[in-house]
């Protein structure tokens, strides 16, 4: 898959349980997806759980979780444990 945006819609699509990406992004890369993806009642945050927080003077986003929500949980903990590598 190809951009961002594509991958997301793969979550809410129900074609794929979740987007994980460590890699780096720009604001302007995801927030129209994650937008959707949270009408659609996904779970979408930092891979550490805490909130994605647009408009900043830095606009680099790190990284990112879209996932069905009863997976985030489990998600983030794994990243914990295991890192994005």
């Amino acid at each position: 898959m190809g951009s961002a945006g594509v991958k997301v819609m793969s979550v809410v699509r129900d074609l794929a349980d979740a987007y994980v990406h460590a890699g780096g992004q720009y604001q302007w890369d995801n927030a129209a997806p994650v937008a959707v993806a949270r009408a659609a009642g996904l779970h979408c945050s930092r891979v550490d759980g805490s909130p994605i927080v647009y408009n900043e003077d830095d606009t680099s986003l790190p990284d990112l979780i879209v996932c069905r929500p009863e997976l985030a949980e489990q998600i983030i903990e794994f990243v914990k444990r295991h890192g994005t590598q």
